[in-house]
């Protein structure tokens, strides 16, 4: 960047540019003079910027009364409150942050480094917030403003300069003011002429027509003239006047204009009827972020060139403007370096890092951290004291909701608790939770309720339910209008499997199986749109067969349908367990209660493995009108189920195949002499004794 133009103005109080403090260059230790990353121009005390750090989040308690004595059971960790009013939010985004402990701490050390971040996890759990909490950390006393001015040398390569914050206001005013003035004495100066020749044309000449077309061309050309002057006046491309913390900019999804800087197109290019190039420049995001956090989701979603403008962004310090359309004029125009000293962070999904440039990730990782968002948290009565404060922060952030209730809280708490899917734990997808929080407030609005009570909170989880749940919800009324839901007696080959819609509702799909003679060689045929999981979960089902069976399968084959999957299909390995005994079941020709469900993984040697999902399935099947439900007995500490549902299923752990069997097959001397052979095969059963009790499988529990 050049620094060598001088701006003396009227008035010794308007700060010239060359006043701006040295070491003005991104190249050498960061634009305002930065060193090493850490910051050596704040105003503050160092002590009391890391003090601020220090308190970032869920470090900051709850000022309300505590009961310990009955913090350890009570669902609001011991808080003794009426309501969220009595609650209060902390003012600071950085002091709201609920839970993610592993992303706060490199959120601090990052601050404090100034280091980039990459966060990869689901949505909803705190990227942004997180990236907002860092902009609040960072010194406000090291923001900058830039200034483009008119090259005379070349008009297509503006010139670019820096200074503190609140000063560029003040240049741009005084040129304007000085321009100003100039036109005032070229327009006196012009009236003054145009009268002398008017005066003349009809006192000497006495020719009106020539004294209008001579005063007509002396107007033109002063009004022309002038434009040169007003071509002085910077444009004032990045003002952090008004800034109280340093700056954060979400360029999530945003094109390449918006993130990188562009040049507004000039249709009118010659005859004096130009825009000066420098006022066509439009700072970028990473320009606007200079001195502050850059914060891009979804970061997979930018196209390849922008991704690697970003990283030279982030190498260089400083990235020129040039306009992005070939077919623009501004394409001709390219600005000096513009300040991008920016902390940036990058937030996505797993699936961000697949079309992720990889040296735009060898950026952030050798400069900074990767982390990945927790999706639950340790439910323990700290934390549920937190997420009381957090109904109250959405409350407040809302601003137009009523207070809740001490019992509309603990309904909110508990639905964290089966949200996360996981015994003692709560769910870190806050977004979600809060959603929860405004449906109920409206609901208690329209009612005109002074409080949210926690029937507002019950009939809120059944207004926001999830499209997919809506639609298994609708499943299963059609299915019981058309008679496909079978819920009693016996029947062969036929079992009730239980599937999981999105993330949050669960489905009824029934298997049926049946063997038939093969034309040629032996094999097993599975329909209905099976995913490569669930393929090979059928292939592990089969070895159990083949060993289970003592019938010669080889000139047999095997059907598996999967009844009503829909276009998206079966995926996961689930459902092992109802497909090993549907087939079992069809070998043997012995019936299979149809009002019982089940859900399981199977290994080859018949452990019933643990799945995800069984609070949301186990419910389902009481919706479809089950009375009994068979889980992995893994599984046997994730059920959350609601209360309505308690008294409507009973849930039977299990631990191998024959158990299954035992439980699910209809007729006494069949089924032990099947279950019986079945244990002397595998040699993996698990005998209901004091001896056996306590050994399952090794699996580690689905995440």
């Amino acid at each position: 960047m050049s620094n060598d133009r001088n701006d003396s103005r009227d008035g010794g109080d308007v700060l010239d540019p060359d006043d701006a403090p040295a070491g003005d260059d991104p190249g050498s230790g960061g634009v305002g003079g930065t060193t090493g990353g850490r910051s050596v121009g704040a105003s503050n005390d160092p002590s009391d910027q890391e003090a601020d750090i220090d308190d970032l989040g869920s470090d900051v308690e709850i000022d309300a009364e505590i009961d310990e004595e009955i913090a350890e059971d009570h669902l609001l960790g011991g808080l003794k409150i009426d309501s969220t009013d009595d609650i209060e939010v902390p003012d600071r985004l950085v002091d709201q942050v609920i839970g993610q402990e592993h992303a706060r701490d490199v959120v601090m050390k990052a601050a404090k480094q100034r280091r980039h971040v990459m966060m990869i996890g689901s949505p909803g759990t705190g990227k942004s917030m997180l990236a907002k909490a860092m902009s609040e950390l960072l010194p406000k006393e090291e923001l900058q403003d830039v200034l483009v001015y008119h090259n005379p040398d070349d008009g297509n390569n503006p010139k670019v300069r820096t200074v503190p914050a609140g000063k560029g206001e003040q240049i741009v005013e005084a040129h304007k003011e000085e321009a100003r003035k100039r036109n005032q004495m070229r327009s006196f100066l012009m009236w003054i002429i145009i009268a002398v020749v008017l005066g003349y044309s009809l006192l000497v000449v006495s020719n009106v027509l020539l004294g209008i077309l001579a005063a007509g061309i002396i107007y033109l050309a002063f009004r022309y003239g002038s434009r040169g002057s007003d071509s002085m006046i910077p444009n004032l491309l990045v003002n952090n006047a008004d800034e109280k913390s340093a700056p954060f900019e979400d360029a999530t999804g945003a094109h390449a204009g918006a993130l990188l800087g562009d040049v507004r197109h000039d249709p009118f290019q010659s005859g004096g009827m130009e825009t000066p190039s420098h006022d066509r420049v439009e700072a970028g995001a990473i320009h606007k972020a200079n001195k502050g956090v850059l914060f891009v989701d979804e970061i997979n979603t930018l196209d390849i060139r922008s991704q690697q403008k970003l990283m030279t962004a982030i190498q260089e310090g400083e990235f020129s403007i040039t306009g992005q359309s070939e077919r623009s004029s501004g394409a001709m125009v390219q600005t000096e370096p513009v300040p991008t000293d920016f902390i940036m962070i990058a937030a996505g999904n797993l699936d961000a890092m697949e079309n992720m440039h990889p040296a735009l990730r060898s950026r952030i990782k050798g400069y900074g951290y990767e982390v990945y968002m927790d999706d639950t948290i340790e439910d323990t009565p700290e934390m549920r004291r937190k997420y009381a404060r957090f109904v109250a922060q959405e409350i407040a952030k809302d601003g137009r909701l009523p207070a809740f209730s001490e019992e509309a809280i603990e309904e909110v708490i508990l639905t964290a608790r089966r949200r996360a899917g996981r015994k003692g734990h709560l769910t870190l997808e806050l977004r979600n939770l809060g959603g929860l929080v405004r449906v109920s407030g409206d609901i208690a609005r329209g009612e005109d309720a002074d409080i949210v009570t926690r029937d507002h909170v019950l009939q809120a989880k059944g207004r926001s339910r999830s499209i997919e749940q809506q639609l298994a919800d609708d499943y299963i009324e059609r299915r019981k209008d058309y008679e496909l839901q079978v819920a009693d007696g016996y029947q062969v080959g036929r079992v009730n499997g239980l599937a999981v819609m999105g993330e949050d509702s669960g489905i009824m799909l029934p298997v049926m199986a049946e063997v038939t003679p093969s034309q040629g060689p032996g094999q097993v045929i599975a329909t209905g749109q099976l995913q490569e999981m669930a393929e090979e979960a059928v292939q592990n089902v089969s070895a159990i067969i083949k060993k289970f069976s003592d019938e010669d399968i080889t000139e047999k084959d095997i059907h598996i349908q999967f009844v009503q999957t829909g276009q998206q299909g079966v995926d996961g390995d689930s459902a092992s367990i109802t497909v090993a005994t549907a087939v079992i079941s069809a070998l043997e020709n012995v019936g299979v209660d149809q009002n019982l469900a089940m859900t399981g993984s199977l290994s080859v040697r018949g452990d019933v493995l643990p799945v995800g999902g069984v609070t949301h399935k186990i419910e389902a099947a009481a919706k479809s009108g089950c009375d009994r439900v068979i889980i992995p007995k893994a599984n046997e500490q994730d059920v959350m189920i609601e209360d309505e549902y308690k008294e409507m299923v009973e849930i039977i752990p299990v631990e191998h195949i024959s158990e299954v069997l035992d439980i699910a097959l209809e007729g006494e001397p069949e089924k032990d002499s099947l279950v019986d052979r079945l244990k002397s095969i595998t040699g993996s059963a698990l005998e209901k004794t004091g001896e056996g009790a306590g050994h399952g499988p090794t699996s580690p529990s689905p995440q």
